[in-house]
């Protein structure tokens, strides 16, 4: 009876590992082969360009967790539909891997763990008028030192109406909030940092408390902000939202024919003149803390050993010449160990945002 039993308990294991789909760590840590691992990027650039670009991630994340230790059959590659598919993805424990923008982690975070903060170079102007950012002569680089933060833009586009917003900041006059709400708006799901969190912290701290909700006209984007650089080209909109070095991005595809395609990928965007000189900010965020690598608390992978195994991995990988490429996709130029805490200021954010 007692064998019958054992070999029933076995069975049933057996089945349970099989219907996951992956192989899980076994209860004494020595199992350290996997059938899958799989990692989701969200889709603050077009999901075609960051597939194309991470290509030859999951060649390089099988090699480097072999040199540590870990076999992983297959690692699959994705781009969230929006930000928020990727946090719920992960809670679900349908993904392992996240890159998650600090507010959508804030958001997730029960279900989820940070394991890496992205790091970045600086950009050469990191000024809080925003006229200092506009005009060719005031082009942004990103050859400033190596930081932990980023902050979010808000631009006029060249619509009829942007351009008056433009014209007046340009002279150095603070816009109204009746400016502001004559408006077209295009914002980021509300998860999103630079896309909607801190630009609606922008509004509450200069306008009396109001937020992106008090607004009159606002069209909420799911595909990312490529959608709102195309809105903003085609004069659908006066406002967008987006991080600092947004314009760099798509510097390329600004004046491109509509026809053609950047190098990246991008769809020519058709505008007459220079994306500095027409696409102009009128508004500066406060910093926001950068991009997380974060690991599903339902994933087979969420074991102490395993996320330090992780941790190496990327590290190890974008300090190669060809990791530094592939995560340019996010501007990422390195990582570094995080803890959960690090984004006790994106959870205060998201506080302030709702309440």
């Amino acid at each position: 009876m007692k064998k019958t039993i054992a070999l029933i308990l076995a069975l049933v294991m057996v089945f349970a590992l099989c219907a996951c789909g992956k192989t899980a760590p076994a209860a004494n840590g020595n199992d350290k082969h996997f059938e899958k691992l799989t990692l989701e990027f969200v889709p603050s650039k077009d999901a075609d360009v960051i597939i194309a670009g991470t290509a030859n991630l999951p060649e390089l994340v099988k090699a480097e967790m072999a040199k540590l230790g870990y076999e992983i059959d297959e690692v699959h590659i994705s781009v969230g539909t929006n930000y928020d598919a990727t946090g719920e993805g992960m809670s679900a424990g349908a993904i392992d891997i996240g890159w998650l923008p600090g507010g959508t982690y804030a958001l997730y975070s029960n279900d989820t763990e940070v394991i890496l903060t992205a790091t970045r170079n600086g950009l050469s102007n990191d000024s809080t008028n925003p006229a200092d950012w506009n005009g060719e002569a005031n082009a942004t680089k990103k050859d400033g030192e190596q930081v932990t933060f980023y902050r979010a833009l808000i631009y006029a586009a060249p619509s009829e109406y942007g351009k008056k917003l433009a014209e007046k900041v340009n002279n150095g006059e603070k816009l109204t909030w009746e400016e502001l709400d004559g408006a077209k708006w295009a914002v980021q799901k509300t998860s999103s940092s630079a896309g909607y969190i801190y630009p609606t912290m922008w509004l509450m701290e200069n306008y009396d408390g109001k937020k992106i909700s008090d607004l009159s006209n606002v069209i909420p984007i799911d595909s990312g902000y490529g959608t709102a650089f195309s809105y903003a080209a085609n004069e659908q909109v006066d406002i967008i939202v987006c991080y600092a070095d947004g314009r760099n991005d798509y510097e390329a595809s600004w004046m491109l024919a509509a026809d053609k395609q950047d190098e990246t990928g991008k769809q020519g965007l058709g505008r007459p003149d220079s994306i500095w000189n027409e696409l102009n900010v009128i508004g500066v965020t406060e910093g926001i803390y950068n991009d997380t690598v974060a690991i599903s608390k339902k994933s087979p992978f969420y074991t102490p050993e395993l996320m330090a195994a992780l941790q190496d991995c990327f590290i190890n990988i974008i300090n190669t010449e060809e990791g530094k490429a592939i995560f340019d996709v996010y501007s990422h130029t390195g990582y570094a160990k995080a803890v959960d805490s690090d984004y006790d200021g994106a959870r205060a954010a998201l506080t302030a945002v709702d309440g």
